[in-house]
This record gives C-alpha cells, sequence and structure tokens, in this order.
C-alpha cells in the first residue's frame, strides 16, 4: 500500500525576537523541503528527517550545530537521537565537543548496531571511523550564542535553550524522528537533555513519530514522546494526543513544551511556549506557523 509522504519540522519552542520572525520561518520551511525532496524521490522517512535536521544544524539561527548554546564556560557539546518506527531502533549521542552534524552522527551509531547512545569526547573514536571529525575549536560559536550565554550568566534563573527536529512518514508508511540540539545554555559540561533521549525528546513506532522541544527536565521526567506515541496507538489523533500529553506535562512539572507529530494518517504541531516555528509538506498541503492559530 502506498502512503502520502509526509514530513514536518521544527526549530525550538519558546519566545522568538520580533526582528528574527521571518528569519526562523525561513529556515523550517527549507528544512522541509530538503526532507520532502528525498520522500519524493522514493527515499525512507529515516533519510528525510536527517536531510531536514542537517540544515537546520547548518543555519546559526538555530540551537543545534552551529550557533548552539553554550556551555557554562563557553564550549559547544551538542546532543541528537534518530529514530526508526519500524524497527524502533535508535542512534543517540550526548554532550560530544565541537560536533556540528550531531544527526548525521546519531545516524551512524543506529546504522552500526552496535550501541544505542555514545557520550562525550570519546563518541569520536566512533565518529573517525565513520568519516566524521571534529570542528576547529569556536568555529561553531555564534555572537548571538555568547549573548545568550551572557544574559545567563548575569540573571541566572533565565534559561536559554531550544532544539530543532523533523518527523516524517514516506510512501510505505514508514514513519521515523530526529532531534538535535545544542542544549541549554549556561549548562554544566557534559548536561545532556531530552533529546537524545528515546520516549523523551524523541520516539517513533509504528503508531505516531515525535519531535519535542521546550524545559528538557521537565519532557524527561513525563517521557513527553512516548506518552504521546501510546495515546496516538489507542486511537487519539495526533493533535488531541499532544495537548492531553503537554497538559500532563504542565501539571506535574509546571514546564513548557512543544512537541510535532506525525503518525499514518495525520500530522500535528502543538505547543504551550509563546513560538514555535513549524513547517510541513504532505501531498498538496504545505505551511509553516511560528505561533499557534
Amino acid at each position: 500500500m502506498t502512503e502520502r509522504p509526509a514530513i514536518v519540522v521544527h526549530g525550538g519552542a519558546g519566545m522568538v525576537a520580533p526582528e528574527r520572525h521571518a528569519r526562523v520561518r525561513a529556515g523550517v520551511r527549507a528544512a522541509a523541503e530538503a526532507g520532502h525532496a528525498v520522500l519524493a524521490a522514493g527515499g525512507s522517512a529515516l533519510d528525510a528527517v536527517v536531510a531536514a535536521v542537517r540544515v537546520l544544524e547548518d543555519d546559526p539561527t538555530y540551537n543545534a550545530g552551529t550557533g548552539a548554546a553554550l556551555t557554562r564556560d563557553g564550549q559547544v557539546q551538542t546532543d541528537a537521537a534518530v529514530m526508526d518506527g519500524t524497527t524502533q531502533r535508535i542512534g543517540a549521542v550526548g554532550a560530544v565537543p565541537n560536533l556540528g552534524c550531531a544527526v548525521q552522527l546519531a545516524r551512524a551509531v543506529l546504522d552500526a548496531g552496535e550501541h544505542a547512545f555514545l557520550v562525550g569526547p570519546m563518541a569520536w573514536e566512533f565518529a573517525a571511523e565513520h568519516g566524521i571529525r571534529p570542528v576547529l575549536d569556536g568555529s561553531l560559536v555564534t555572537d548571538r550564542a555568547r549573548a545568550r550565554l551572557r544574559a545567563v550568566l548575569a540573571e541566572p534563573g533565565e534559561k536559554g535553550g531550544g532544539t530543532v527536529g523533523a518527523v516524517a512518514r514516506d510512501a510505505r508508511g514508514h514513519l521515523a524522528a530526529a532531534t538535535s540540539t545544542g542544549g541549554v545554555a549556561g549548562k554544566r559540561s557534559g548536561r545532556v537533555g531530552d533529546s537524545p533521549i528515546a520516549g523523551a525528546g524523541t520516539w517513533a513506532d509504528g503508531a505516531a513519530a515525535i519531535s519535542a522541544t521546550g524545559d528538557g527536565e521537565a519532557i524527561l521526567r513525563v517521557a513527553l514522546a512516548h506518552a504521546i506515541a501510546i495515546r496516538v496507538a489507542a486511537g487519539a489523533s495526533p493533535a488531541a494526543a499532544a495537548a492531553a500529553s503537554l497538559a500532563d506535562l504542565a501539571r506535574v512539572t509546571g514546564g513548557t513544551a512543544g512537541v510535532i507529530v506525525v503518525s499514518a494518517t495525520a500530522l500535528a504541531t502543538v505547543h504551550l511556549s509563546a513560538h514555535m516555528p513549524c513547517a510541513w509538506i504532505s501531498g498538496a498541503d504545505r505551511g509553516d506557523q511560528l505561533a499557534a492559530p
């Protein structure tokens, strides 16, 4: 049976300054187009989400790869995960320094099949075996990331984070999800958030694929992505499953988050934060948004 391919991408939840609105929307549209090109050529959902996220990792507008949030000592350490809904295999990396293509390394972990999750500087030993090299110190650091770190260090209660992600359904009906992030500005070195954790920030199975963004520690506490998948498998629509799970997150943790979801028949973008740039393509339906309708 041939399904209608679909892809949805997000650029992180939070507040977006007005002068950045057009740029963040353009970026997620470009990522959706990159993922859709893979699907239109008959490629897999897994290949599509990796292609989409790579576009966002290379765009300094977002908190992933170039422009990633800085640790409190001014370094870049990135996290990512990719998950194949058909096999429920996952590849993930966390707190890897000077890694601009975290989703590519996560995909290599999945494909190798030896482990599911590699963390820290020693992940570079595996990366080198697969032709992935660290960038030069400081080359992923942007002026905006430095400014965010200064703001967080000046006001310790403030949080500066963000995530990028993609979910897709291919022509065979297979689902996949990918999420990548620089984490929280001012984080301790070695901190790993929800993004690379199966069932928290990233999940894909036969019912749904989910990528989450927002308060990482809160997302971990409620296993947000898996909670949504369970509701979809029980018959809820992606939108209803996401709304109910986000309500649980707010009730239990007081935190905020956003998610993108695709199932066999539908897709959804739902968030509690002021903004979450998203773009989607599903057949003739394509669009983007910054704030919830």
